[in-house]
């Protein structure tokens, strides 16, 4: 009221005593600790925030947690925006006590897992840290929800990544495994249970670092994460990237990118260069990463998890602007014979893309699932029986195209079997088909000349039989796939709008 006093200085101090503490939280581990970090060119917890959403966009939560001796108790979080949707976000700090995990942070990841759900907003997390701190010993426990149990629960809920940009262990590394994509930066970060000194202590086992957890270890033998990525940077543009093809959550349809967002392949066109990139001889391999860029909208295909399970190709694309999954196999990587590393990882991505709602591209070209003592040892059966159980339990649209030959399981994997939801099913010329190759067939059975010459013969007959059968929906040219896919897509257009709903299945995979 006009003439009443004014109280900005009683206010004063308490709003200086703020201003000191929000300004010393924000100073992470101090000018010293963060110089020395960012020597090697490295950004902190902060600027990798920055880094990741839309300027100027981040709001923070639990800025004051941690006091003065653990500034936001080695954990920064609060939500933001990426491409103008809103995304949680959480970075441990290094210069903070290792990035360990204190009661505060324990508290502020939780309550940051839980907004994501209650707001249905994606969940980025920045891993960097030593897991719970020792000293945590010595405040006694408290039975309190955690981080991974709400990010458990996000599951085909939200979607959420993990980018791991320096050594995590424990507690911390576990993020990874729940979370639907995992990046690692090269050369620095790692995942492990307990790291090299409690390795040593416990087993006395020498190991360092990378040789333990690094990107080597769990993007191409363990298959923990997907993609790595040579720094910082690159592994945040990735994250940003990835989101790009996915609904903030379940309950909406993944975004369209047509003209009026700047991508200019979107209309039909000849795939006429496939004659020149597919050898027609079942026998010669080929890269399928050319045929995918081939035919799908111009610079859109993200491969995910390109060094696990190499025989298999799975990818997010663009196809007319809609984002949709593909699952290839590769005729360069043992003819595209399927392991039990490519089985598991296709029947995750499969389990990703049904819960997000991404139309699925089948692109067969296989002998089968791997045979051998090796492959029954790393359990080829139960790995591909999950496989088929994941594309069969599908509600999205499948387009399947059987591009040179499927034999046995290899088919029924690839979601080449009639009459199981497939949207479309092609095939190209000169395909060959079987439950396993004729001659090899044959011979197992010790058929006679005569009956291994019509089996042979028959395998040779390309996909008539099946297309005469209905087995195939129809035979297309290879000039034809991209237009064929895109005719498949508007077949499904009812399926490509109106509302959604998280995805429930009844059973498990097997």
């Amino acid at each position: 009221m006009t003439g009443s006093p004014s109280h900005r200085d009683a206010w004063k101090p308490l709003l200086d005593d703020l201003a000191g503490r929000r300004t010393a939280s924000r100073a992470m581990g101090g000018p010293a600790k963060l110089a020395r970090y960012g020597a090697a060119g490295r950004l902190n917890a902060r600027a990798r925030i920055r880094a990741l959403l839309d300027p100027d966009s981040f709001d923070e939560l639990g800025t004051l947690a941690g006091g003065a001796e653990s500034p936001a108790d080695a954990f920064v979080a609060g939500s933001g925006r990426i491409a103008g949707r809103t995304v949680f976000v959480g970075a441990e700090d290094f210069t903070v006590q290792g990035g360990s995990i204190g009661a505060s942070a324990a508290a502020k990841r939780a309550r940051l897992a839980r907004l994501a759900g209650q707001e249905r907003a994606p969940l980025v997390m920045i891993l960097e840290g030593a897991g719970h701190r020792a000293t945590n010993a010595l405040q006694g426990h408290t039975a309190s929800p955690n981080d991974l149990q709400a990010i458990a629960e996000l599951a085909g809920r939200v979607p959420t990544i993990a980018i791991v940009v320096g050594p995590s262990a424990g507690h911390g590394a576990l993020t990874a495994p729940l979370s639907d994509f995992v990046v690692m930066v090269e050369g620095s970060g790692a995942l492990f249970t307990a790291g090299p000194p409690l390795v040593a202590a416990a087993t006395g086992e020498q190991v360092d670092k990378q040789t333990l957890g690094g990107s080597a270890v769990h993007c191409a033998l363990s298959g923990v994460a997907h993609n790595a990525v040579t720094d910082d940077a690159a592994a945040l543009a990735l994250a940003r990237r990835y989101l790009s093809y996915l609904p903030s959550n379940a309950w909406q349809r993944p975004p369209y990118a047509g003209a009026e967002q700047g991508n200019a392949d979107t209309a039909p066109r000849s795939t006429d260069a496939l004659l020149d990139l597919i050898p027609p001889d079942a026998r010669r391999p080929y890269d399928m990463r050319a045929v995918l860029d081939t035919v799908f909208d111009a610079k859109s295909v993200l491969e995910i998890q390109p060094k696990y399970g190499a025989s298999v190709l799975t990818a997010f694309a663009r196809l007319g602007g809609h984002a949709v999954a593909v699952l290839a196999n590769q005729p360069s990587v043992r003819a595209g014979t399927i392991d039990a590393d490519a089985a598991a990882k296709s029947a995750r991505f499969l389990d990703v893309c049904g819960a997000f709602h991404l139309p699925v591209v089948f692109l067969a070209d296989n002998p089968g699932v791997l045979a051998g003592t090796a492959s029954e040892k790393a359990g080829i059966l139960r790995a591909s029986a999950r496989m088929f159980a994941a594309q069969h339990r599908l509600r999205v649209p499948k387009l399947h195209v059987t591009l040179r030959k499927a034999f046995g399981f290899g088919s029924s994997v690839m979601a080449m079997n009639p009459f199981d939801a497939q949207t479309v099913s092609y095939a190209f010329p000169g395909v060959t088909l079987g439950g396993i190759p004729a001659a090899a067939g044959a011979a197992t059975a010790k058929q006679d000349d005569a009956t291994r010459a019509r089996l042979v013969a028959n395998e040779a007959s390309g996909p008539w039989r099946s297309a005469n059968a209905l087995s195939y929906d129809d035979v297309v040219e290879p000039a034809e796939l991209r237009n064929v896919l895109l005719a498949g897509l508007a077949r499904a257009g009812e399926r490509l709008t109106g509302p959604v709903e998280p995805i429930t299945h009844t059973g498990y995979l097997p």
